[in-house]
């Protein structure tokens, strides 16, 4: 969501004629100049890229460890046990 929201910012300073625009910073709006508004998204961005693939692949990590765990269980209880499905 973080990065459709930055996408659609940038589509917006597109669109404007301004060479000013209206930047949130904190809980402060700050008057900058449209060109470093549009690199400061750009490595927002990239940012939340980067994040996304790290818990990606911490996420995948994780549902791999569960399945073997899963295994180990089923093999030591047999059917007397019943595991959620993700």
């Amino acid at each position: 969501e973080a990065i459709d929201n930055l996408e659609d910012a940038s589509n917006e300073l597109i669109l404007t004629d301004e060479e000013v625009v209206r930047f949130q910073i904190g809980e402060v709006f700050a008057h900058v100049p449209k060109e470093e508004v549009e690199t400061r998204i750009e490595e927002m961005k990239e940012l939340n890229s980067k994040n996304l693939e790290k818990l990606e692949e911490e996420k995948e990590s994780v549902v791999a460890q569960m399945a073997e765990l899963k295994k180990i269980l089923y093999g030591k209880f047999k059917d007397s046990i019943n595991l959620e499905e993700d």
